[in-house]
């Protein structure tokens, strides 16, 4: 008799925090905002990249030459770009 007895409050106590769950959920989800009727001013093109440098390709090429990647290909290309290597 005790076990049941604790099994239906252990029921009940589940239930109450599954039911404040639903409280919280919205009953109609937001309706999609309405299309503009005129188009708005138009967006701002993407920017560019700018072209690579000769020096930049340069450097570019030569740690490709030595198999350099990542962080190595990075630190190596900004030297090479400052006239350190």
């Amino acid at each position: 008799m005790k076990t049941l007895v604790r099994v239906m409050i252990a029921g009940a106590f589940v239930l109450s925090f599954s039911a404040a769950g639903y409280a919280q959920m919205q009953a109609n989800p937001p309706a999609a905002p309405a299309a503009p009727a005129a188009p708005a001013a138009p967006a701002m093109p993407k920017a560019k990249k700018a072209p690579m440098s000769a020096k930049s390709k340069e450097c570019s090429e030569k740690a490709t030459a030595q198999g350099l990647h990542g962080k190595a290909r990075k630190e190596y290309r900004e030297k090479c770009k400052k006239g350190e290597t």
